[in-house]
C-alpha cells in the first residue's frame, strides 16, 4: 500500500479543478511577465527618443523650431490613420474597457496588441519631437492591452472576468513604469476598477507584483526620478503641507479643468477648428510646445524626467518659471492629439514648484522636503488619486519621515482640487463609450464630484 502522503500528492494533481487553477495562473503570470518586458521595451525607447532630440537640439538649438511642428503633426496623422485608440494617456481608454467588458460590449477600438504597438511606437516617436508628455499612462493601456489578449488562452470564460484582466493589465503597467509594485496595487484599486472579485483578486494581485519585478530585474532597483533625502522635520513640517496642498489642489485642480475644455465644450472655435483639421492643429501645438521650450531653456521638452532627476540630485537648478512652462507645455502637448500621459510631466511640475517653494519660503525645511510634499501633491490634484501619488512619492523619499505629512498632503489637494470638477480620467472615459453606457456611467461620476460652492446638490430621488 502506498504511504497516505504519496496517495494525497498523486489525487491532488489528478483533481481537474487544480489543475485549472495553476493554467490560469500560468496564463496570467506569463502574460505579466511580457506586460513587464513591454512597459521596459517602452521604457529604453522612450529614453533614446529623449537622448536623441537633446543631441539634435545640442547640435542646432533651432531645430526644435522644424523638428517638433513636423513630428507632431506626423504622429497624429499616423494615429488617426492607424490606431485611433492610442490617442492621448490611455487611462481613460483601460477606464472605459472595464466598463463595456463588463456589459459584454465590444473593446478592441480600446484596447488591442495593435494599439499596444501603436502606443509605444508613435509615444517614443512624440518623445523625439520633445513633447512634454510621460509613459506611465501609455504604460497602462499597452500592459491592460497584453492581459486582454491573454483572455483567450485561459480555459474558459469564467476563470477570471474580462474587467478584471483589463484592471490587472492597467495595473502592471503603472507598477512596471514606476517600479512600485504597491503603488500598481492601490491604482487598480483606486483608478481604474475601484474593486476586484474577492475569489481572483490574490491571483490578480500577483499578477501586478510580477510585472513589477520583471521591470525591477531588468532595469534594477531604481527610484523613479532619484532619492530624495530629508532629515527628521517634526512638527516643521505642517506649515508646508498646508501651503503644498493648497496651492498644488488649485493649480492641479485648474490643470484638470482646462484639460476637459475640449469635452465640455466642443463647439467652441478652436475645439471645432481641432476636429476639423486635427493634424494642422497639431503642427500649431508642436511650434507653441517649442516656443516654451526655448523660453525655458529646454527645460520644458521631454517628460520631465531627466532634468527632475537632475534637480533633485543638486546637478542641475531650475529656474523660477520652470513649473510655468512645463505646465502650459504639458497642456498644449495634450491638446495635440499625440500619444502621451501625463504623470510624469505632473510629477515634474510638483517637483519645480517644490523648488520654487523652497527658495521664497524656506521656513526651516529643506528642498527635497518640498519638492517631495509638491509632488505628491499636484499628481493627486490632478488626477484625483491621493494613495497612489503618495506612494509613487513615498518610494523615492530615503525613510519614513514623511509618509504621514505626504499622506496628508495628497489628501488635501485631492480635496481642492475636486472642487473644480469630477475626477480626470474618469470624466475622459465618458467620450469613449457608447452613448448608453456614458450616460449611465455619468451619472456615478457626477454623483462622485461635490457640487460647487455655495449650491446644494439635487436631491436623491431614486428611493
Amino acid at each position: 500500500m502506498r504511504p497516505s502522503s504519496e496517495f494525497f500528492s498523486l489525487k491532488f494533481l489528478r483533481d481537474p479543478r487544480h489543475r485549472l487553477r495553476w493554467r490560469v495562473r500560468a496564463v496570467l503570470w506569463i502574460a505579466a511577465g511580457a506586460a513587464g518586458l513591454a512597459v521596459v521595451g517602452f521604457a529604453s525607447l522612450a529614453e533614446l527618443a529623449l537622448s536623441l532630440f537633446d543631441h539634435l537640439r545640442a547640435g542646432w538649438q533651432w531645430s526644435p523650431f522644424i523638428v517638433t511642428p513636423l513630428i507632431g503633426m506626423g504622429v497624429v496623422w499616423a494615429t488617426r490613420r492607424f490606431v485611433p485608440g492610442a490617442v492621448g494617456s490611455g487611462i481613460p481608454q483601460v477606464v472605459a474597457a472595464t466598463r463595456l467588458t463588463a456589459m459584454g460590449r465590444p473593446v478592441t477600438a480600446l484596447i488591442s496588441l495593435r494599439i499596444a504597438v501603436g502606443k509605444v511606437v508613435l509615444g517614443s516617436l512624440a518623445l523625439l519631437g520633445g513633447f512634454s508628455a510621460g509613459r506611465e499612462g501609455p504604460s497602462v493601456q499597452v500592459a491592460a492591452s497584453i492581459l486582454h489578449f491573454a483572455n483567450r488562452f485561459l480555459p474558459n470564460n469564467r476563470a477570471i472576468r474580462s474587467s478584471d484582466l483589463l484592471i490587472a493589465g492597467g495595473a502592471a503597467g503603472i507598477a512596471a513604469a514606476f517600479n512600485t509594485p504597491l503603488a500598481g496595487i492601490v491604482f487598480a484599486v483606486e483608478e481604474l476598477g475601484r474593486r476586484l472579485e474577492t475569489r481572483t483578486s490574490g491571483v490578480l494581485v500577483s499578477t501586478i507584483i510580477i510585472s513589477g519585478l520583471v521591470a525591477i530585474a531588468l532595469k534594477g532597483n531604481y527610484t523613479y526620478f532619484g532619492q530624495l533625502t530629508v532629515r527628521d522635520l517634526g512638527t516643521a513640517v505642517l506649515l508646508p503641507t498646508l501651503v503644498c496642498g493648497l496651492l498644488c489642489g488649485v493649480l492641479g485642480g485648474l490643470f484638470s479643468r482646462l484639460l476637459l475644455q475640449p469635452q465640455r465644450h466642443p463647439m467652441w472655435t478652436l475645439w471645432a477648428w481641432r476636429r476639423a483639421h486635427p493634424v494642422w492643429f497639431a503642427g500649431g501645438c508642436g511650434l507653441m510646445v517649442a516656443v516654451l521650450g526655448w523660453a525655458s531653456g529646454g527645460t520644458s521638452f521631454g517628460s520631465g524626467y531627466s532634468i527632475t532627476s537632475q534637480a533633485i540630485a543638486g546637478q542641475h537648478v531650475l529656474a523660477w518659471h520652470a513649473p510655468i512652462t512645463r505646465y502650459l507645455a504639458t497642456l498644449v502637448t495634450y491638446f495635440s492629439g499625440i500619444p502621451g500621459g501625463i504623470f510624469a510631466p505632473a510629477l515634474a511640475v510638483g517637483a519645480a514648484l517644490g523648488t520654487d517653494l523652497a527658495q521664497w519660503l524656506g521656513l526651516s525645511v529643506d528642498a527635497h522636503a518640498w519638492i517631495a510634499l509638491c509632488m505628491a501633491a499636484f499628481l493627486a490634484a490632478v488626477t484625483q488619486s491621493p494613495i497612489t501619488a503618495a506612494i509613487i512619492v513615498m518610494e523615492m523619499v530615503n525613510g519614513h519621515q514623511m509618509v504621514i505629512s505626504l499622506m496628508a498632503v495628497a489628501f488635501l489637494a485631492k480635496t481642492v482640487s475636486a472642487q473644480f470638477g469630477p475626477e480626470l480620467y474618469q470624466q475622459l472615459s465618458l467620450g469613449m463609450m457608447p452613448a448608453d453606457v456614458a450616460a449611465e456611467a455619468a451619472k456615478e461620476v457626477t454623483a462622485q464630484a461635490p457640487a460647487p460652492p455655495g449650491k446644494k446638490p439635487p436631491p436623491d430621488t431614486t428611493g
